[in-house]
């Protein structure tokens, strides 16, 4: 690339907390009908005062710790104003001077194929702004609800805009990184990663969809590694609108600086249906919004917060859990990072791994790495593949880790094969019930007994003279549709290894 990129990002992700940040409102994303979640407060009527919802302070510490940021011995609340109809009171309740975490970093090593450690600038709070829904005009020809930016630069598609109010004072964290990044995907695996955190904490569901997480992507582009002429893209709602804007930011950058005029600093949006960035306004500097202290709200001391107890609730966190998933059950970086992904996922893997321990063989003290690998591979793909199937969850799914894990066990011991523990696992996830019961029950216990298997052996071979004649013309495959053939006449439940040796002695003699 003939120019370098420099890419930082402000993430913004609506806490989840009972009620909202400065009145007692429910926080309900669920809510389907507009302005009902409502009060004077958060509508901004006169003479009204808000309060500070402890929660989200707690959450706010929580991520700080996560980010290994520095919490503000003392802190408080700011005035941003602006007007826009979004915001009732003519204002934003944001902070400014004194924001909760000072600096921190998030380490995206595991996301790429190099090692990077991004920088963070700060993380604040914030209340959120009511969500404009943008009618448009039944003479626009493409039909679609265009974002704020339309509104702004096309006013003539809209036949009007909504506000919904439901949403409008909700508590908001904003992280913001330091110019850190220097490729979309460096942006990208920043931005899911943190998201995964958030879910780790259990402090957001950062959810894309219902407009819970979104990005604004600072770009600017230099010939060396000096920082160029910033843009900043506004309203990123999904990680592929992410990826899209700040590259075709790169090329448009590019391609002024190539023709030898001078990239302007400014606000863009994102048109998602053409995709491509527009123009919004020239970039606001903080005296723009003419900060000045909340009035209305205290200065807050940390000391008044529990900051041991709350260090102490942050959970293992992505990073750690990767490391220490990899040592201890040997599994290779694509598998850790497919469990890390959910951390239900993990927490099942790793009780069900518990209890087959418990179960089986154990040598040095180590469990048998074959069995781990067995058991990831059932969840990866036969469990979860069931679970998607019937829409479920691991806190909906009636498979316990315990009885998932004596699946498992049955299926290395042989006293079931893999075709039974498929159908198994349906009927555990229907019932509940654990897998040596039914197989007791419906009787779907592996036939291994070389006697019994070797009258269906005979069976099959008389009965299909042709595969015996096209092993004897060296088609080894013949081999694998006779214990097809077997398998089926014992319903799945034949030990496939016994019978193909029963059959190979007989075809070579």
């Amino acid at each position: 690339m003939k120019y370098f990129p420099t890419i930082g990002l402000e993430i913004h992700s609506e806490l989840k907390t009972a009620t909202k940040m400065f009145c007692d409102c429910p926080n309900d994303p669920e809510e389907k009908h507009p302005n009902i979640n409502v009060c004077p407060i958060c509508l901004g009527h006169p003479g009204v005062l808000p309060t500070i919802n402890k929660k989200a302070i707690e959450s706010m510490i929580k991520i700080g710790f996560a980010v290994n940021g520095e919490i503000n011995p003392s802190f408080k609340f700011d005035r941003k104003n602006y007007f826009y109809p979004d915001l009732p009171k003519g204002y934003q309740i944001s902070q400014y001077d004194l924001p909760l975490v000072r600096g921190g970093e998030l380490d995206i090593t595991a996301r790429l194929k190099s090692s990077k450690i991004v920088k963070l600038n700060r993380v604040h709070l914030e209340e959120d702004a009511a969500r404009l829904i943008h009618e448009p005009s039944p003479d626009f020809a493409s039909g679609e609800q265009y974002g704020s930016s339309d509104a702004q630069k096309g006013s003539e598609r809209l036949a009007g805009t909504l506000i919904d109010f439901n949403r409008g004072g909700l508590p908001l964290m904003e992280l913001v990184s330091e110019p850190d990044m220097h490729s979309v995907e460096e942006a990208v695996a920043f931005a899911k990663e943190l998201q995964l955190i958030l879910r780790y904490l259990e402090v957001s569901d950062a959810d894309l969809e219902h407009g819970q997480m979104r990005f604004d992507a600072n770009v600017s582009l230099s010939e060396d590694k000096s920082l160029g002429t910033k843009v900043e893209i506004k309203n990123l709602n999904s990680f592929g609108a992410l990826e899209q804007a700040i590259n075709y930011e790169i090329k448009r950058q590019s391609e002024i600086l190539d023709s030898g005029e001078k990239v302007k600093q400014e606000t863009r949006g994102w048109d998602d249906i053409k995709k491509k960035t527009v123009s919004q306004r020239s970039k606001e500097e903080a005296h723009d919004y003419r900060y000045f202290p909340e009035p209305d709200l205290p200065l807050l001391m940390a000391s008044d917060f529990d900051l041991k107890n709350l260090k102490l609730s942050v959970p293992e966190l992505t990073n750690q859990k990767r490391k220490r998933f990899k040592e201890q059950f040997k599994l290779n970086d694509d598998q850790v990072n497919i469990l890390v992904e959910d951390r239900k996922e993990a927490e099942y893997f790793e009780n069900a791994v518990s209890e087959l321990e418990a179960d089986t063989e154990v040598k040095s003290g180590k469990l048998k790495v074959e069995k781990v690998q067995l058991l990831f591979n059932y969840l990866n793909s036969d469990l979860k593949g069931l679970m998607k199937e019937q829409e479920l969850d691991f806190d909906s799914l009636k498979i316990t880790p315990e009885n998932f894990a004596d699946l498992i066990e049955m299926v290395s011991i042989n006293k079931i094969s893999s075709r039974t523990a498929k159908d198994l696992l349906v009927k555990m996830a229907d019932s509940g019930v654990d897998p040596d019961t039914l197989v007791k029950s419906e009787g779907l216990g592996q036939v291994s007994d070389s006697a019994v298997l070797e009258e269906v052996v005979q069976r099959v071979l008389a009965a299909n003279p042709a595969a015996r004649a096209d092993f004897k013309k060296g088609k080894m495959n013949a081999v694998q549709f006779l214990i097809g053939k077997a398998m089926a006449e014992l319903k799945g439940r034949g030990n496939p290894a016994v019978l193909r040796s029963l059959f190979e002695k007989h075809l070579i003699s």
